[in-house]
């Protein structure tokens, strides 16, 4: 029998694109039921570990607006590929914000009558998607302005919520296109609702790492990547910086694979990196609970099966059980893992629980039609 350690088939394009997607709203629907609750009141709830499993919420869960936006952004990027691909030039970020305003219609919140009124698309008629589910303020505030935001003319210029960062995953789904191209993507789309410099270069960086996975990159050297890139920016977030060097270095004392009780505690996981409510706090919570719990062992054929499986229910739980922002933080994690192995990680009695995946996986094809298709 031969002693090579087993090697996992790296999985294709498009189930790293699903895989993302439907991963970043299983981590989003396990945390939006704990989100507005601290971590006592979760324990009272669901004991001593916390929320672990679908199976504790009888009666199921909902994605919130993480979910909503991440699609949405998705469809803003399909329509700026289905102008390319016709030959005709399109602004990406317009392009975005235009299927922004159409998710702000689906929040009841109306524009001024000089913004422009978009068409209508696919995604518009998803009822699963027509409901508020806790919206984050500054995404209302910034896009009811009716004015497209930008780096130069920012609307909220001072806000630095995480909103930015959970809806940021897609950008870096596109192929063939240079990382600084994804981070500036991703950077420009942060100003349509935020302005303050964290939630558009924490936004890039989660692009980034998103893009480095789906490359082929480790999950350390994704991340690596991603917070090298952020300190090259010339206008480097200080705050951004110290949060993600800080999960890195906690996640590597904790160790690959490390027992439940070498992981932070719910407790020291908001002393040290943050609640989550920040964009950099989101990110770098998310990015610890990928790291800290990741296999240690090689891959043998008895585990190839399970591996994948148990990093991401071991992930999701350490991201979303806190006294902080759980959904967004949950539905980051989820997008990462979603990205590194696929659809291999998802488990199956979650997808069953999850709502509207066909939702889901309706966008995921249309990106990959436009792009790999």
């Amino acid at each position: 029998m031969s002693t090579e350690p087993f090697r996992r088939t790296a999985p294709t394009p498009e189930s790293r694109i699903h895989g993302c997607l439907l991963g970043g709203a299983l981590g989003d629907s396990l945390g939006y039921a704990v989100e507005f609750d601290d971590i006592s009141t979760i324990r009272s709830r669901f004991g001593p570990a916390g929320l672990q499993d679908f199976s504790a919420l009888d009666g199921g869960s909902h994605f919130s607006d993480d979910t909503q936006m991440t699609l949405y952004t998705v469809d803003g990027l399909v329509e700026a590929l289905e102008w390319a691909n016709d030959g005709t030039a399109a602004d990406a970020n317009a392009c975005v914000w235009l299927a922004y305003l159409r998710w702000l219609a689906t929040q009841g919140v109306p524009v001024p009558a000089s913004a422009p009124v978009p068409q209508p698309r696919w995604i518009d008629a998803q009822a699963a998607l027509k409901h508020r589910r806790a919206p984050g303020n500054a995404c209302l505030s910034g896009l009811a302005t009716g004015e497209m935001g930008t780096v130069y003319r920012p609307v909220n210029p001072d806000s630095k919520g995480c909103g930015t960062v959970m809806r940021s995953a897609p950008f870096g789904l596109i192929p063939h296109v240079p990382a600084e191209a994804v981070y500036k993507l991703s950077s420009d789309a942060a100003s349509l609702t935020h302005g303050h410099r964290s939630a558009r270069q924490s936004a890039g960086a989660f692009s980034l790492l998103i893009h480095a996975l789906m490359s082929g990159q480790s999950l350390p050297e994704a991340a690596e990547f991603a917070l090298n890139h952020a300190r090259g920016q010339a206008d480097a977030e200080p705050a951004l910086l110290g949060r993600l060097e800080r999960a890195l270095q906690l996640a590597e004392g904790s160790g690959a694979g490390a027992a439940t009780d070498q992981l932070l505690s719910p407790e020291d996981l908001v002393r040290e990196l943050g609640e989550g409510w920040v964009a950099e706090e989101a990110l770098a919570v998310a990015l610890y609970a990928v790291l800290a719990t990741a296999p240690a062992r090689e891959v043998t054929p008895e585990t190839a099966g399970i591996e994948p499986e148990a990093h991401f229910r071991d992930a999701i739980a350490l991201a979303v059980n806190h006294s902080g922002d759980s959904d967004s933080t949950g539905s980051i994690a989820g997008n990462i893992l979603g990205a590194f192995y696929g659809e291999e990680c998802l488990p199956a009695e979650w997808l069953a629980a999850l709502e509207a995946p066909e939702v889901i996986r309706g966008m995921a094809g249309q990106l990959i039609t436009v792009t790999i298709g």
